[in-house]
């Protein structure tokens, strides 16, 4: 009896299986990938509200009081800071900043860890340290620290390594105790001075754009310890200290209009943000998806609430909505922001 002969696949089935298995790929692949970014948009939320959730527990522990978001530092070494050096410039550069982030990070009872501060859906993680450090991975490609440095040195920040989150100014004060340059400065903000907690924000993201982090670059350094002016000044616009003391009847600041929230066309790579001088939230994030107008607007951004909670929005909806509190309350004199 002769051998059975097997039949091979011809040319024509081999090219129909590949073809199938391309099409499969190409419908599985979107999937794959919007289910990355669903994950990563779920970890950014809950390293943001873990970081609310510390701010509390700081508060509790600090009469109620908010942090700053930055002092100048007494040392270069230092975790404590003198009230006399808290003024309109550094007056020792080469000592450093102490931020936020580093009381929650290294609080006995916070309980908040070091990455909590990072976004897996921007560059790096977040924003580097304004001061970097001595480690090469920490500074970015044409990073200038506070001292006018440019490469890797002892001058280190207290604060997280990455800072994907920034705060909100009204809440988290500068730290212009003293000298601010105009007629006013900067105070503590009691948690209680806050009547809404569920409608104010806390705390949103860096702009992560594609310049390697130049949305923090004030012209002069990279400065990730800065938080976020929320409001305009009736006669200073962006600049919060030199605008005039009006009576109590009258409001001092307002809310940016939708026009003064660029478009992605208009901020281009994102460089300068922290100082733009339309609206300082023109530095807050735009990397998430959706969005009313994601196209010409850019995309959403995770917001924590000073109740804790988080809402992913885009930066005009946060203003339309106006959702940065009523007050500048970390700013002396007439605070009152127009209704």
């Amino acid at each position: 009896m002769l051998p059975t002969s097997r039949r091979g696949f011809t040319l024509i089935e081999l090219l129909v299986v590949v073809a199938i298995i391309a099409l499969l790929i190409g419908i599985l692949l979107p999937t794959l990938g919007t289910a990355r970014e669903t994950a990563r948009e779920a970890k950014c939320a809950a390293n943001l509200r873990s970081v609310a959730q510390g701010v509390t527990g700081y508060t509790v522990e600090s009469r109620m009081l908010y942090p700053l978001s930055y002092a100048y530092a007494s040392s270069p070494t230092s975790n404590s800071w003198r009230l006399e050096d808290q003024q309109v410039s550094n007056p020792t550069p080469t000592n450093g900043y102490i931020h936020w982030s580093f009381y929650l990070f290294e609080g006995a009872s916070s309980g908040v860890a070091e990455d909590a501060f990072t976004c897996p859906s921007v560059a790096s993680g977040g924003a580097p340290r304004t001061n970097p450090g001595s480690k090469p991975a920490d500074w970015e490609p044409g990073q200038i620290n506070d001292a006018g440095q440019s490469s890797p040195n002892g001058v280190a920040d207290r604060q997280a390594r990455r800072m994907a989150y920034t705060g909100n100014a009204a809440i988290f004060p500068r730290n212009k105790l003293n000298d601010s340059g105009g007629p006013r400065l900067n105070r503590f903000v009691k948690a209680s001075e806050i009547g809404r907690t569920a409608q104010t924000i806390l705390a949103t993201e860096f702009y992560s754009g594609s310049n390697a982090w130049r949305a923090v670059y004030d012209g002069r350094k990279w400065a990730s310890h800065r938080s976020l002016d929320p409001f305009v000044g009736f006669s200073s616009g962006t600049d919060p200290y030199s605008q005039e003391d009006v009576g109590s009847g009258r409001a001092a600041f307002r809310y940016p209009t939708d026009r003064e929230i660029r478009t992605l066309d208009e901020i281009g790579a994102g460089d300068n943000l922290i100082v733009d001088g339309n609206c300082i939230l023109n530095a807050a994030g735009r990397h998430h998806r959706g969005g009313p107008d994601r196209a010409r607007m850019g995309g959403t951004a995770n917001f924590v609430f000073c109740d804790g909670h988080v809402e992913r929005m885009s930066i005009l909806e946060s203003v339309q909505r106006r959702l940065w509190g009523d007050r500048f309350y970390s700013m002396t004199g007439n605070t009152a922001v127009q209704k």
